[in-house]
This record gives structure tokens, C-alpha cells and sequence, in this order.
């Protein structure tokens, strides 16, 4: 759990460096531009095809039964907010695995780890199948807990969707300037709880206003010290 907490904590002071400004805001501003042109254009027929997938009208009706007749009379509003809210963040981290993660990974490596030799195992096919896949699975697990939403255990099914997105994105780019063909298949397979557990905290953010401004960014960071810490790990330990 301790490189976990390093990881987070030193991707957080990362996050105040002056280079680091454009580098969270531009996704971020991206997709807030790119969902607000579908909403101005396409919202209408787009949110009543969501509201029939998503159990609203049962939600309004329990609420209304149990008296919270406020919060039942803004259900429609308030759910188009999450998902304008969660499509942004999800859109975000995508532009940032795709984009960004090239001058993240380099700015930590120069300073965390400059003695560790790149060795280009990846690709960007590779970085595109793994995107294409990260978000087809994060699809489905949203699909399938939407059930979920009208019992106590609701909110397990966003976090977990977060959760195994954020690892599955980042672990491939964060590595595949650095690691090989060998060191990308054993460190899959290593430690994948504490992966998880990661992408789990770094998913929380995405559900607190304000800080999920920075998530994606966070998120990449912290993956990026997590997984090249391991890597130094596994080639001293090999060496």
C-alpha cells in the first residue's frame, strides 16, 4: 500500500508544477466543449434514448412516494448532469491516455527515474486497441449495474466502471516507452490488487466536484510513478 500513497502523493505535488497547467486543462476544456456542441444539437433525442435505459421514471416515482417531491420534480435535470458530468471526465482521461501521456511519462521519468533505459515495448496500435477495449468493457460494466441504481449498493457500479477503466488505460501507456515485451506481459501480471486499489482511489476523484477537474491528470501521474517504480523494481531485482 505504501507505493500506492507515494504514488498519489508525488503525482499530486507533480500536479503544481507550472508545466502542468496546460497539460490538465486542455483535455478537460476539450471535452466540456465537445459533449456541450452534441448537448446543443443533439441533447433532446439523445437524453430521452438515456431515460429509457435509465430506471428515472421508477426513481422519481419512489421519490415522489416517499415525499421528496423537490428532489423528484429535478430528477430529469439532475440526471442529465451526471451523465454531461461523467461523459466529460470519461472523454477526458481517454484524451489524456491519448494524447498527454507522452510529456507526462517523459516529465517523471527525468526526474524520478533517469537512470531507467527505455526500451519501447509498446505501441501505438497497441495504445489504441488497449484504448478502444478500456472503454468497450467500462460501457458494459455502466450497462450492467444500471440495475444497481435503485439499491443500496448503487454507487459500487460507477466506482467499479472507474476503477477498471482508469487501471486499463493507464498501465499500458505509462509503460510502453520504458518497459519490453517481457517486462509489460510479467508486470500485467503482478500486483494487479494494488492496481486495482489505485484505480479505485483515483476513480473517487472523478465523483467529488471541483478535484475531478484534475483527475485525469492525477490519474495518469499516479499511474505513471506506480508503474514506473515497479519497473525499476522488477530490473534490479532481475539484474
Amino acid at each position: 500500500m505504501s507505493g500506492l500513497f507515494s504514488a498519489l502523493s508525488k503525482a499530486t505535488i507533480n500536479l503544481f508544477n507550472p508545466r502542468m497547467l496546460w497539460l490538465w486543462s486542455w483535455p478537460i476544456l476539450a471535452s466540456v466543449v465537445f459533449w456541450w456542441l452534441i448537448g446543443t444539437f443533439f441533447w433532446t433525442p439523445l437524453s430521452g434514448w438515456l431515460l429509457t435505459i435509465i430506471p428515472a421514471d421508477t426513481l422519481q416515482n419512489w421519490l415522489e412516494a416517499s415525499r421528496l417531491q423537490v428532489i423528484a420534480d429535478g430528477m430529469e435535470t439532475m440526471i442529465n448532469l451526471i451523465i454531461f458530468m461523467i461523459l466529460t471526465i470519461t472523454t477526458s482521461l481517454v484524451i489524456t491516455a491519448l494524447f498527454t501521456m507522452p510529456a507526462l511519462v517523459s516529465f517523471v521519468a527525468k526526474r524520478y527515474y533517469p537512470d531507467l533505459t527505455p526500451m519501447r515495448g509498446g505501441t501505438v496500435a497497441g495504445s489504441l486497441r488497449n484504448v478502444i477495449s478500456a472503454i468497450a468493457i467500462f460501457i458494459m460494466i455502466w450497462v450492467v449495474t444500471i440495475p444497481l441504481w435503485l439499491t443500496g449498493i448503487g454507487l459500487l457500479g460507477p466506482l467499479l466502471a472507474a476503477a477498471y477503466l482508469n487501471q486499463r488505460l493507464f498501465f499500458y501507456d505509462a509503460l510502453c516507452d520504458y518497459a519490453d515485451n517481457s517486462e509489460l506481459n510479467t508486470l500485467s501480471s503482478m500486483n494487479r490488487p494494488a492496481r486495482w486499489s489505485l484505480g479505485f482511489l483515483t476513480g473517487l476523484l472523478q465523483f467529488i466536484p471541483l478535484l475531478n477537474f484534475f483527475a485525469p491528470t492525477l490519474t495518469a501521474l499516479a499511474f505513471i510513478h506506480f508503474e514506473l517504480a515497479r519497473l525499476a523494481k522488477l530490473r534490479h531485482t532481475t539484474s
